[in-house]
This record gives C-alpha cells, structure tokens and sequence, in this order.
C-alpha cells in the first residue's frame, strides 16, 4: 500500500504505467496517420486547384491531452486508489479492548459497541487474542487478563450496557499491577471525562504496552442533586468545559393524582458565555406539584448522570395541628403546640384549624396535642383519613388521660390501651426519680439516634400489658416503661407519644432529639441533605435504582447498606444511584451532590494515540476514474467524429444522439445513487408528494434525539426487509410531527412511547382520531418488556402510554389470539419479538364468530387492527446503519440473530396486514395453511 496523506493506492505498481505516457503521447500522434507521400505525374494537372475540405495531417494538441487523460484515469484506477484508509500497522500480539463503560459513557452507546466490534474484527482478521474489560465493573477474581480468541469476545460485546456509576480506572490499575501477562496493546474507548486515578492508570497501561484511546468529542451532561431554596426546586447541569453555544431542558417527572407519572414542569437552560462549568437551574412549581417530582432528567441526555433523584428533602408536608386548649398569650411556652410549631414551621405547611376544616385540606400529618375525646362525626372521618394512609401523631396530656379513651376497649384512634390515671413523680404510681431514655432498640424507627443524658421524664400515660405492647412500643424509658408507641391501621399510623408536646411532663420537646424524632416518623422532612450521624444505625434498601441510561428500575440481589454509607459514599456497583427505605424515610442516592464537578481528561503523556469515536469511512475511488476514464473516451469519439466530418446528415444526427444518451448513462447513475433528502427537510407539498408516489412507512416524532433516530433506522432497515422479500418496496421513512403534518398519506405510523412526551394538542387527537377510522395503524411500542405488568402500567413508558391514548377513538383491545392474522399474513408466527420477547401484543378484540371444527382459524371479515400495542422494542431490533449493519445488540449469539430474523418476521406480517387487512382469513386459505402446518 502506497499512502499519499488522506490517499492510499492499494496497488501502487500499477502507477509504473504513468511512466509510459510520453510514448503514449507519440504514438497517439499518429492517429489519424499521416499520408504516404508519392510522386505521380498526372499530380501537376491537380496544382492550383483549392479543395474545401481539408484533413489534419497530425492529431491535434487537445485530443491529444483527452486522450491522455483517460488513459492516466484508467491507470490510477486500477492502482486502487482509497480515500480516508485504514494506514495503521497491524499487531500482532495481544489486544485488551477497554470500556470505561459507566455512565458517560451512555449517551452514545450504540456506537461504542459497534466501534468495538469492528476492533474485535480486525483483532480476529489479524489472529490477535483479545480481552475485553469495563472499568466499571468489578474487577476479575484472579490476576490475569481473560485473553482468549476475539471471535469469542465479538459475540459478547452486543450484551454489554453500561453501568449507572462512574469508572474506577484507580482500582483497574491497581489492580493491574498484580497481573502477570507480561506485554499488550490496550484500546481504550474513554467516556472523555477525568478522574482522580487517571495518572496511575496511564501509567499502568504505558508499562505494558502501546496505548491507543479513542473518545467522542461530544462530552455528557450531568445534573445535581436537587435541593429547595427561595421556593423553586434547585439544581445545577454539570458540563465538561464552560462555554456558550448550547441549550437543554430541564424536565421534573413525578405522577398525577391518578398515578400516572408525567412531565410536571420544564425549564430550558441556555449556556451563557461568561457561564461557568456549572449552571444554575431554578423550577419553580406549586407546592402540590413539587411534592409529586420523583426525579428531575434531561430529556435529550440518556445517561443516569442526566437524571437527578428526589427523596423527602423535597417534600414540604401539610401537617395538621389540633391542642386540647389554648395557654393564652402570657403562657406562649407551656403552649402545647409552640414546641411543634418551632420543630416544624420551617419544613413543613402548618394547619391550625377545626378538624373538619383541617381534614378536608387533605393533610399528610395530623397531630394531637392533649386533645381527649373526638366527636363520633370527625370520629369517623378521622379513622378513614388514616386507613387511606394518613398518619396520626398524638401527645398525651391531663385530657387525655382524664378522658378515658381506649382504657377498657382498644381505640382506633390509639396504638394500645391506656390505664386510668398516669404515673408522675411523687404521685400514687410515682417515681423516685425523674426516669431517663433506653437506647432505641433494633427495629425501632429511632435506632441508631443518640440518647441525650439531660433527656429526662417525670410524667406520662401507662400502657396496659397486653400480648401486643411488646410489638408496638418504639421507644421506652429506662426501666422499660413505654414513652413511644404505635401501629399500622389499614394503610396508614397511628403513633403515641406517652408524654406531652411540651415541656410539662418531660425535657424531651427541649432536646434536638425531639425534632429528630419527628423526622424519623416522617412528620417533618429537612431541605438540607442529612448527615450520616443521621442515618447511621439503620438497615437502608432500595426501592428505585438506576440503570446506566437513566430508566429507574425494580433492585435485583441487592443488599440493604447502613444509612451512613449513603452520605460517605459514592455510588458503585454495592450501592448503586436510586432510592433508598427505611421505615417510612427515604433517601436518595445521586451521582453528583451540591459543589461537585465533571472536568475532560487532563493532559495525556507521550506516546498515547487519540483518535476520534466518529471514523470517516473508507472510499473507494476505482469506480469514479473508471467513469472518468470512459467519459473522456466518450468524448474522444464525439471529437474524431467531428475532426473527420462524419457528424452531418440525419443518420449521423441519430447515432451522435444515441453516443451522446450512453455517455451521460454514467453521470445520471451517479446522480440517481445520491442519497434523497431527508423527509423531515421536505416542504409540506414535497411530503404530500413524496408520500403518494411511494409506499413510506412513518414515525411519530418524539423530540427525544436518540430515540427518533433508532425509530428512523429501524424502519429504514424494516423496509429494506420488505423490498427483499415481498412486492411491497417502501422508500426512505419518514418522521411526522403530529401537530404540523397530515396522516392521511401514510398507511403505518410506528410510535415510540417516551416517560418526557407531553400529550398531543386537541387539533392532533382530531387527526389521529381521524387517521385511526380512515383504516391507518398506530403501532405504539413502550420499549420497556411489560415489566410494570399488563400493557406496562408499571413502568414510567407504560404510565405515558395510558396518558397518551386517554383521548384516543381505541376499540376494545385483547392480547392477539393464537389465530389472529398477524401470524400468517406472510410468514407462520407463534409469538412477535423485537429487542424484547415474551411480553403480550394486544390488538383489537375481534367479534364474536363461531369456531368450525377443523378449522385452524376464524373466518373474520376485511379489516385492520386500528392499534397494536406492545413493548417488545421493534425499531431497534429492526434498526440498521447505512452500511446494512445491526445497530443495537439483540439477544446473545446464535439464539440473537435468529431473534432479530422473527422481529424482522413480525415486522413484514405487520406491513402486510396493513396492506391486505384479513385477506388472509379466508378459508381458501384452509388447504394450503394445513399443508404447511403438517396437519
């Protein structure tokens, strides 16, 4: 291989031809001969006669340079010439391929696995052994690297994902250092941000060989831990290096009072020059919208770095206040409520009102200062309020315990049953002494807080001693006496305090226990990020993790993590970003907390190749001089021609004509094979016309930039399926925006089901109502494997779905029966994979028709399925690049290619329906369905 800069000729002894064109150039001289010059007599009757027509004695300058150039064309051709080679020199020892595989890199994963592959294709070409490791995964049990055959490790690649941490490149070298393989090359595919142990890493890989790190230019967005300040929800969106010239927006998620999670609020955030590496973000929501937001994300960022957890810091609870009476102005510090007041006034919205008026605001807290009886019609309201998860806080006091509640009988509206009268300090049931605190046992929603020695009691209401009170005490005092009780009444508590709201009966209101002890029952909840002294002591279990992309997803073998690790600690594979339980708390986990910062890799040292994620691909120049070449011989025919006089006459006018046709084949084939426009470019006419004269399948534009590119790719690759194999030949796919464009010119829209899609306007319900009675087909796809259950009501996607067709004209659904005609339009099908297998396609319900014995389907009429719902992730089992490759892994191995093939299957089933509605339920169809079906 001869390399010229970008230019690399794949057969360079061919170029020794180039030395020949000055003898080329003389003996092209010749043409047309020169004529033979012989004396004849009879030559002096022709002197002084003129003729008109004159022929050149030698080839003109010109033609003689045309010629030459084709020539040269046809030489440099055939030298295999190749724009943007591959010129780097083949190893051949052993090649360790190394993901950084966390978080940033998830943005554009799909094209790090196709990178990899294509190392791993070349390692094998090359008979290289290969290792394949993700930095952020553990490390491997023994030390040594798993070098094996690459072919092996390219069937593994399309199963890897990334993880919702970030690399630990320190520990891998570390690690390295214990391992015996002695020399390798490392491919480093680097997410380009940096870290703490980047300097050892590099020089860990240096000792063992060359290294070569590729990385995308385009760098990822992270978010902050989201915090409440001056009424907004607060965060910052981290970026790599500061700098104008970009927006995102900032999405708040959380459910609506039917529990179906959508956008609650947007902001969109526009990078100022002077703004630093940080910016910040304020949203600003009703309190009844903040106290929803499960997460804050950045819809165009697909990575668990966009998305930014919320836990009960942002969740400023409504907390009914009630007392007994009222101590008066002059008595402010022997107020029941005043110590409540101070503890809860600044994280939560107080409610001081009738308990009627108080239930009807529909509180999440209600608590009880000394207040005795309850009449029997708040009574009654109370006790539902509390089985729908309500939770009741009650201070005992002189009323209480003169009221002779829940002392002969137990109360719905107590934990346990009281004795008459009370013990204090001097009395008929007293103490010696004023009684201090037991440290909180295991169990208790208080374990793990410290028990102040100043902390003392001198009165309270005694529990009777039956079987239950063991269960139900959640503090005690010293001598094992109750100060702390409660329990679960249907979904909701009802908790005890045996002491008063103030300082009265006990110290315990003049502690900053007391107001820790309200946080852990979930009464308060503080803006501030908690301590770990705070948790400490306590079992925390996830309830909400992180996968790499960002989706929240069900924890799978993970272990609770005591509640300091939570605040130390930064999330790994142990303890994963999510959200975290204890009792009725939760806490958030993020990957990035107030002040933290995400910086590009620092400076490299000598000797690492960089190259870019994004490879320009090799061109071919052969065939181009090839046309070149017979273009200028072309033209060399037309110019002899000319030279010669033969271009007169009609016939002559003809076959310059027909030349003339053959020579501009070339360029108009050229001109064909230029890749059209993309439909999304198009004018509303061009779309309208494009779509008429073409079969176009379409998608419905998302807004998510990733996600409307794996729907394009996939239906590019589902119609080059269906060129291939039936008569049906779709052109390019098209992306339509629901409120701008015109279904009506399509037969087939797939959509692609995202938790950040807002519904669609009334105007666009109206087309699609429209579209889906003129006899078009919606295919909507959650992408999410029915994990929430049926149709997905349990994931974020699946929630979206039920918002999105809540205005939608949809007939009565049930899962496709086995003798539906999606599984035999074209291909016999059992079930419809795509990325995903085994969750249900529901399709419309069809009419009730009576079965005949022998038949191996109904005989239904001519129709197509207005919907068909699934979540099997069709588009990118379906997607292709523009080379014809896969671009995203489904399945592993053998078992993965034939999956795809039954997606692909599925997806020419599906475009067949759509054409041919029932057709294929007619009975002529009897014999020869047996037949095959070996019946």
């Amino acid at each position: 291989m001869l390399s010229l800069g970008a230019l690399s000729f794949l057969a360079p002894w061919l170029l020794s031809a180039l030395v020949a064109l000055p003898v080329l150039w003389w003996l092209l001289r010749a043409v047309p001969p020169a004529p033979a010059r012989r004396l004849f007599p009879g030559v002096r009757l022709l002197l002084g006669l003129k003729d008109p027509e004159r022929m050149p004695e030698r080839t003109p300058w010109w033609l003689l340079l045309l010629r030459m150039a084709a020539l040269a064309a046809a030489i440099l051709a055939f030298a295999d010439p190749v724009l943007n080679p591959d010129v780097r020199e083949r190893g051949t020892g052993p090649v360790l391929l190394l993901l950084d595989g966390g978080w940033g890199s998830a943005p554009d994963w799909a094209q790090r696995q196709a990178r990899a592959a294509d190392i791993l294709d070349q390692a094998a070409r090359d008979g290289r052994p290969a290792a394949v490791i993700s930095l952020a995964e553990p490390r491997p049990g023994e030390p040594r690297l798993p070098f094996r055959a690459a072919e092996d490790w390219a069937t593994r690649i399309g199963g890897l994902a990334p993880k919702a941490w970030a690399p630990d490149r320190a520990g891998f070298a570390a690690w390295l250092e214990t391992v015996e393989d002695e020399g390798f090359e490392t491919v480093w595919l680097t997410d380009g941000l940096g870290t703490d142990g980047d300097r050892a890493f590099f020089d860990a890989l240096a000792d063992r060989g060359p290294v070569r790190m590729i990385a995308d230019p385009r760098t990822p967005l992270a978010l902050t831990a989201p915090g409440f300040a001056d009424g907004a929800l607060q965060t910052q969106v981290l970026r790599p290096e500061a700098g104008a010239g970009r927006s995102v927006e900032i999405a708040a998620i959380g459910a609506d009072p039917l529990g179906i999670e959508r956008v609650l609020g947007t902001q969109r955030v526009v990078f100022e020059p002077d703004d630093g590496a940080a910016t910040e973000v304020a949203l600003e929501l009703p309190v009844e919208l903040r106290n929803r937001v499960t997460r804050l994300t950045i819809p165009g960022e697909r990575s668990a770095g966009a998305v930014a957890l919320a836990d009960d810091g942002l969740k400023r609870r409504k907390v009914g206040l009630l007392a007994g009476g009222d101590a008066g102005e002059a008595q402010r510090l022997v107020d029941p409520l005043h110590y409540l007041r101070t503890a809860l006034e600044d994280s939560t919205d107080l409610i001081e009102a009738p308990l009627d008026d108080i239930l009807s605001a529909q509180p999440d807290v209600i608590v009880f200062a000394d207040v005795g009886a309850v009449a029997e019609t708040e009574r009654a309201r109370l006790i539902d309020w509390i089985e729908s998860g309500g939770l009741l806080v009650r201070f005992a006091g002189p009323r209480l315990a003169a009221s002779g509640e829940g002392q002969l009988e137990e109360d719905a509206l107590l934990p346990v049953r009281l004795r008459a009268g009370g013990r204090s300090v001097g009395g008929a049931m007293s103490w010696g002494a004023p009684k201090a605190l037991r440290p909180f046992r295991e169990g208790s929603p208080f374990f793990g807080l410290e028990t102040p020695e100043e902390v003392n009691v001198t009165s309270q209401v005694m529990a009777q001693p039956d079987p239950e009170l063991a269960e139900r005490v959640l503090a005690a005092l010293e001598d094992g006496t109750p100060l702390v009780t409660g329990r679960a009444q249907g979904e909701g508590r009802v908790v005890l305090f045996h002491v008063t709201a103030n300082a009265e009966w006990s110290s315990l209101p003049l502690s900053g226990l007391f107001v820790q002890m309200l946080e852990r029952l979930a009464v308060s909840a503080r803006v501030a990020r908690p301590a770990a002294e705070d948790l400490a002591g306590q079992t925390w279990t996830p309830v909400t993790v992180l996968d790499g992309f960002g989706n929240p997803v069900e924890p799978r073998l993970l272990a609770g993590v005591d509640g300091a690790r939570l605040i130390d600690e930064r999330p790994s594979a142990e303890m994963p970003p999510g959200v975290y339980s204890s009792g009725e708390r939760t806490v958030a986990v993020n990957l990035f907390r107030d002040g933290d910062m995400i910086a590009p890799i620092g400076a490299l040292p000598a000797g690492i190749v960089v190259e870019s994620m994004q490879v320009a691909p090799e061109t071919p120049l052969k065939p181009w001089l090839l046309l070149a070449a017979l273009l200028a011989l072309a033209a060399d025919i037309l110019a002899t021609l000319w030279l010669s006089g033969r271009l007169t006459g009609p016939r002559m006018a003809q076959g310059t004509a027909v030349l003339l046709a053959v020579t501009l084949a070339g360029p108009l084939a050229a001109t064909l094979a230029v890749p059209q426009a993309r439909a999304q470019q198009m004018t509303e006419d061009e779309l309208a016309l494009h779509a008429t004269t073409d079969t176009v399948l379409a998608y419905v534009v998302t807004g998510d930039r990733q996600l409307d590119q794996t729907s394009e790719a996939g239906l590019r690759g589902l119609s080059q399926v269906l060129t291939r194999r039936t008569a049906i030949e779709p052109v390019d796919p098209v992306g339509v925006q629901l409120e701008r464009d015109d279904l009506a010119f399509f037969p087939f829209l797939y959509w692609p089901v995202s938790e950040v899609q807002r519904p669609p306007s009334d105007a666009a319900y109206a087309k699609l109502n429209e579209y889906l009675r003129s006899g078009g087909m919606i295919l909507f796809d959650t992408r999410d494997a029915n994990l929430g259950g049926r149709l997905g009501s349990g994931t974020a996607n699946g929630r979206t779905l039920q918002q999105l067709a809540a205005k939608l004209d949809i007939p009565p659904l049930e899962p496709a029966p086995q003798d539906h005609v999606l599984t035999r339009t074209f291909y016999l099908l059992q079930d419809f994979p795509g990325r995903y297998s085994g969750s249900e396609v529901w399709v419309e319900a069809a009419p009730d028709v009576e079965e005949v014995e022998g038949m191996p389907f109904r005989d239904l009429n001519d129709g197509v399925t207005p919907v068909v719902i699934g979540a099997n992730d069709w588009a990118a089992a379906w997607a292709v690049d523009a080379r014809g490759a896969p671009m995203y892994p489904v399945g592993r191995g053998t078992g993965g290619a034939q999956q795809r093939e039954m997606a692909y299957r599925f997806g020419v089933n599906l475009i067949m329906h759509v054409m041919t509605g029932n057709y294929k339920s007619d009975q002529v169809h009897v014999p020869a369905l047996l037949e095959r079906l070996g019946n």
